[in-house]
């Protein structure tokens, strides 16, 4: 890490640190320690004209943060920096997508290299919905990076949709010791096993499932939409709704979906910009909930200062 970026996190954790030191300051009633429990999730804070411009600013005005559980607002015991705790990636890419992607393998090879020391990779083909493991999980970054291969030009679309083997893929991380996870995903979105209707991929049992399990986990997803030869010549209703489907499962985990239209972008390397911002911004937020009911909770992580921009899970399930 430069010196650039750590004065630029020291600054954050400085004002985030105030920030609690505030929370823990003021007069709260008491709590029946039977009647809560921590909870720990990761978020990234940043700008919105950080995300515009690219460039990282040397001071962030976080203000108060809140944390809403079940539109309740609850207690924030601590926010730590976790940007300098190595990554658990999973890299995924659907392999009937249309030649293009061939031309961005060098960009994301060189993503790959880029990551923290001691940073474990998994690089993996979806099929039909069925994952085919290249590399397992490993810490040479030059050999996940190697294991990156050529698409066969002219594949016959299955159709079936990522989410099968996006959701195979999330149990692949229970091996590994606990820490900062995450996929990145290159996919055309489009799951027409139940027909080509503007809301099919939106309805697909297989999103909702992968979002589940990565929910339990604790897994950002971020998506870069590529097409397939289905979706190149489908219809605009059909590519809404494949893109509808990839920032669902994004933005529910806590990452970002990437689009350029609806076609393929030309380069990764703006979006990978972005991903190295929201990674380089990832803090783990504990607080306490008020809710002990088993099931899903819903999330809502806001900053006062309009201009600060929270990226977090939408929601986790407590067993």
């Amino acid at each position: 890490m430069t010196p650039q970026v750590e004065k630029h996190l020291i600054s954050i954790v400085i004002v985030m640190v105030a920030m609690v030191s505030s929370i823990v300051g003021q007069e709260t009633k008491p709590i029946d320690k039977q009647k809560v429990r921590t909870v720990t999730v990761p978020i990234s804070i940043f700008t919105k004209k950080e995300l515009k411009t690219d460039q990282t600013e040397e001071f962030i005005q976080a203000d108060r943060l809140i944390v809403r559980e079940d539109k309740e607002e609850q207690t924030i015991l601590s926010i730590r920096s976790i940007t300098n705790t190595p990554l658990a990636l999973q890299v995924l890419i659907q392999d009937d997508l249309s030649g293009n992607i061939n031309l961005q393998l060098s960009e994301i090879a060189t993503f790959i290299r880029s990551l923290p020391r001691g940073s474990r990779v998994m690089v993996a083909y979806i099929h039909g919905g069925t994952l085919l493991v290249r590399t397992k999980f490993t810490e040479d970054l030059e050999k996940a990076a190697r294991s990156l291969r050529i698409i066969a030009t002219g594949s016959t679309p299955s159709g079936n949709g990522p989410y099968g083997g996006v959701s195979d893929a999330v149990g692949r991380f229970d091996g590994l010791p606990s820490g900062r996870r995450a996929i990145f995903l290159v996919s055309d979105g489009l799951d027409a096993s139940q027909g080509l209707t503007a809301f099919a991929s939106l309805q697909s049992i297989e999103l909702d499932q992968a979002i589940t399990r990565s929910q339990r986990r604790g897994i950002a997803i971020y998506s870069i939409y590529s097409p397939t030869l289905l979706t190149e010549s489908g219809n605009a209703g059909t590519v809404a709704s494949a893109q509808a489907a990839l920032s669902k499962l994004s933005d529910e985990t806590g990452g970002r979906a990437f689009f350029s239209g609806s076609l393929g972008p030309v380069s990764f390397e703006p979006y990978f910009k972005d991903m190295s911002l929201l990674l380089s911004r990832q803090f783990a937020l504990t607080y306490l909930s008020t809710h002990m009911k088993k099931g899903y909770h819903k999330l809502e992580i806001i900053s006062t200062n309009p201009e600060v921009k929270i990226e977090h899970p939408k929601g986790y399930f407590y067993r």
